[in-house]
């Protein structure tokens, strides 16, 4: 959670010239550092990096 805390923080202190370039890095945050780090529930709580990871490794042990 604290680096969660951090990039957020960050966010909040970069000025911007625009509401299109807020809202490109609040999607960057979310699926470039949020998302593929949070645990899914459908995915036996694993995050997906690590889901996808153990998912190739069963493909290639086929």
């Amino acid at each position: 959670m604290k680096s969660i805390t951090a990039r957020t923080g960050a966010l909040r202190r970069k000025s911007r010239c625009t509401s299109d370039q807020a809202r490109a890095d609040v999607f960057n945050y979310i699926e470039m550092f949020y998302n593929p780090r949070r645990r899914h529930n459908t995915a036996g709580d694993l995050s997906p990096v690590e889901f996808e990871r153990r998912h190739f490794q069963r493909l290639k042990s086929v």
